[in-house]
């Protein structure tokens, strides 16, 4: 079976496995998404939703955070690991997002690449998430995983994988499809000792490296 018609087969499967795929992290509107996604940079989603619950009532606007006091801020996000930088991130992008969006956050890539802390992975969330915009396939440590098991690709660099992937992944199928697979490698085809017995795309995986 060829990867197009290995691909068909996935999304079926993934689209009976989890038909209401989505992104777990808590927000309500695209800057507190935004503000989540940079939190999540190895650290779990769950534990983002749980410094969220509280950062989100202290600081709702882009120009709260780009006058928060950094050792506040700081002390807000720290159970999220990397808090330093973190901080600095969301400072930083706040300041332009107030300065040159109006308090915005803007909806196309270009403009999302230019704040810190934000990559493709990001702004792929945020467009596909908060806008429902098909910009490109969210490639994180999950979707990287999975995709070379199934034999998506070869590619190891985050910008390739999802090159490939764009390849054989219907465009209207690009948010439910990065939404279902990070899905799929939290809940069986985990890092280690993959739930492979009883996994529902097994007849289309080839194991690899498992």
């Amino acid at each position: 079976m060829g990867r197009k018609a290995n691909m068909a087969a996935i999304l079926r499967g993934l689209r009976k496995l989890y038909p209401d795929a989505h992104c777990e992290l808590d927000y309500k509107n695209p800057l507190e998404l935004l503000v989540a996604t940079i939190l999540s940079a190895q650290c779990t989603d769950r534990r983002v939703n749980l410094v969220t619950k509280t950062l989100f009532l202290k600081y709702r606007t882009a120009q709260d955070y780009a006058g928060a006091t950094t050792s506040e801020l700081e002390g807000l996000i720290h159970p999220a690991g990397f808090f330093r930088a973190k901080a600095k991130s969301i400072q930083e992008t706040a300041k332009i997002i107030a300065a040159k969006h109006g308090g915005k956050v803007p909806d196309r890539m270009e403009e999302l690449l230019e704040f810190r802390g934000v990559a493709r992975k990001t702004a792929n969330v945020i467009l596909g998430t908060a806008f429902g915009q098909a910009s490109g396939i969210v490639v994180d440590t999950h979707m990287k995983r999975v995709a070379f098991r199934l034999g998506l690709t070869d590619r190891i660099e985050p910008e390739k994988v999802e090159q490939d992937l764009m390849k054989l992944v219907p465009k209207k199928d690009w948010i439910f499809f990065s939404q279902g697979m990070v899905w799929h490698g939290r809940r069986a085809c985990f890092a280690r000792n993959p739930d492979c017995p009883s996994c529902a795309l097994s007849a289309v995986c080839p194991k690899r490296g498992v």
